[in-house]
């Protein structure tokens, strides 16, 4: 997410970062993850907020393990009423204990009641000194316009495939996990832009196959198909032979193959 984050960066290097930031996109781009590193950034205490979080301070350790009391994750999937927004407004108005900024990280945020994002707006109108807000989306539409208001909104992407590529690699090296280049791209395709579905995918064909994972391996796990059945169905509907159609599809169901997965690669052939 290049132009978020040189953004955000400028920002922190400016001394001008924002009271309450509203990252939405599609899930497992980084959304949360962003918001987890912004509140390092800000709280390091080697390059004292203005850029990169060094990662080997005392209060960058404890954000990363978790146990930094000042960053605050909640998911309003879990905490949709307005008596959860009153705690936090009751909470918020303590300055933060060990780290320059307290920082809140809301995940789902479109999530939250209609009273409870009412009276979230009004902590939003009016934050405190010190406190930073990041709200986190995969549904923007359900995000009400005066918060959106209130927020300095990113855009997240679908990441590109050779990115996700080149993550999931350096994710299979450091866990010793032997796959090929070509099951590395296949995954990176299947995922749809989203890191954390293809490590999961990674995750899931490392389990099954143990050692080296072949394309072969990973198109099985996939469920795809491993020929040019998706190639000639779409000769198919070219000669608009329903019939030949009609028969290819029966006989790709009949050797059990994910018909889903089968759509999609016969979309990616259209396109």
């Amino acid at each position: 997410q290049k132009p978020i984050t040189d953004t955000l960066l400028s920002a922190l290097r400016q001394r001008r970062v924002a009271q309450a930031y509203l990252f939405c996109g599609p899930r497992g781009t980084g959304k949360t993850s962003t918001g987890r590193i912004l509140a390092k950034a800000v709280n390091c205490l080697t390059n004292e907020g203005m850029g990169e979080p060094c990662n080997t301070c005392d209060m960058c350790r404890g954000i990363t393990e978790g146990r930094a009391m000042d960053i605050i994750e909640i998911d309003a999937a879990s905490n949709t009423g307005v008596d959860d927004i009153r705690d936090l407004k009751e909470r918020v108005n303590y300055s933060p204990a060990e780290a320059r900024f307290k920082v809140y990280i809301i995940d789902e945020v479109h999530m939250l009641s209609t009273n409870a994002a009412n009276a979230l707006l009004k902590t939003l109108e009016e934050p405190p000194p010190r406190v930073i807000f990041i709200l986190a989306t995969t549904e923007l539409h359900k995000i009400l316009p005066t918060i959106m208001s209130r927020c300095q909104r990113f855009d997240f992407r679908r990441l590109s495939t050779a990115d996700i590529a080149g993550k999931l690699t350096e994710v299979a090296k450091a866990e010793g996990v032997d796959i090929e280049n070509d099951g590395v791209t296949l995954l990176a395709r299947a995922s749809g832009g989203s890191l954390r579905d293809a490590e999961n995918l990674l995750q899931q064909a490392a389990t099954v196959y143990d050692g080296r994972i072949s394309l072969r391996q990973v198109q099985d796990n996939l469920g795809l198909t491993g020929d040019d059945r998706s190639s000639k169905l779409v000769q198919h509907i070219a000669d608009a032979d329903a019939a030949a159609g009609m028969r290819l599809l029966s006989q790709v169901a009949a050797d059990g193959v994910d018909l889903k997965q089968f759509n999609r690669e016969v979309i990616e052939k259209l396109r």
